[in-house]
């Protein structure tokens, strides 16, 4: 989620849960190509297992990107045909190339002929008013094949043209029953459900269905809900506590200031750690009021964490 899921917020989650497979923003071909690899690439060794997120249209952009992807570590890379903003449209990125099947293909195969960690893609169940469960298997059986074999799919249509990117995860009705019937068709795909996802009940639910759960805004804004996933849906015996997490990561921030990184950019992957408890909003009010300029220090980030009954 470009602007949520940076390198800050993936140590917060890694902090809550051991076994959650986590995932980067979508980052462009040309960013990376033409950009600070560092500042868009690097991250904390503890965020593994890590998946790149490119965006792009251009196999031998994306072939190289890749490769760049598996010299820095990542443990998978995707490609995103998810995102419906006008912005990406015009670029040739996201959800519209759900129209070039054979495009997306050439791309898959020059990105799994540049590296050997695995390539996955994430997409849409349709694309405007086709809705038909027909076009959905057609492109992903035109699009599969041993150079991709885990799929991620977003049950919602995209409308490219009309709703603008927050409208499209609210408005096109999700049709999970389609991401069940997609994975009873190619049962020998990895096949994992995104879209409208809030709690550990909902994840359980589908998880009879699906190989496996994707969770987006929810994770960010309602970050507590990963303190039960190792327990919850990897029957591991430990669980992370809010006061455990708050900890390692103000450690983690000091360290991160201290190489330059600006409190703020660090500081606002707190509050969703705190959705619907006691003194969340005093918390949230101190900090988008103190967190900017000469007044931010961890002293004021000590103090609103203090405004919270956790």
């Amino acid at each position: 989620m470009i602007d949520l899921t940076d390198r800050h917020y993936r140590y917060l989650a890694r902090l809550a849960s051991q076994q959650a497979l986590l995932f980067t923003e979508m980052i462009t071909t040309g960013a990376i190509l033409n950009g600070d690899q560092e500042f868009l690439l690097g991250y904390s060794d503890m965020e593994h297992p890590l998946v790149l997120q490119l965006g792009g249209s251009n196999p031998e952009e994306l072939a190289s990107c890749s490769a760049i992807a598996q010299s820095r570590g990542y443990d998978e890379i995707n490609l995103n045909l998810g995102c419906p903003s006008d912005k990406v449209q015009h670029h040739k990125i996201g959800a519209c190339l759900m129209a070039e099947p054979s495009l997306v293909k050439e791309c898959l195969q020059a990105m799994a002929a540049a590296c050997d960690k695995p390539i996955t893609i994430k997409h849409r169940i349709g694309l405007d008013d086709d809705d038909s469960y027909d076009s959905l298997t057609r492109f992903v059986d035109q699009v599969q094949g041993e150079h991709c074999q885990v799929f991620y799919v977003h049950a919602r249509n995209a409308i490219l043209q009309g709703l603008s990117p927050k409208q499209n995860r609210e408005i096109p009705p999700l049709q999970y029953d389609k991401v069940y019937r997609l994975k009873q068709d190619f049962p020998h795909l990895e096949i994992i459900i995104n879209g409208g996802i809030d709690n550990l009940q909902q994840c359980q639910h589908h998880l009879e269905h699906v190989d496996g759960v994707m969770l987006g805004r929810a994770a960010y804004h309602n970050s507590a809900l990963l303190l039960d996933v190792d327990q919850g849906l990897h029957q591991a015996n430990h669980r992370a506590s809010r006061h455990s997490v708050v900890q390692g990561y103000l450690a983690y921030m000091q360290q991160q200031h201290a190489a330059g990184t600006a409190w703020h950019h660090m500081a606002k992957h707190l509050m969703g750690l705190f959705q619907g408890l006691p003194g969340a909003r005093n918390m949230r009010r101190h900090l988008s009021e103190n967190m900017h300029g000469s007044r931010a220090s961890l002293s004021v980030i000590e103090d609103a964490l203090s405004l919270v009954d956790y």
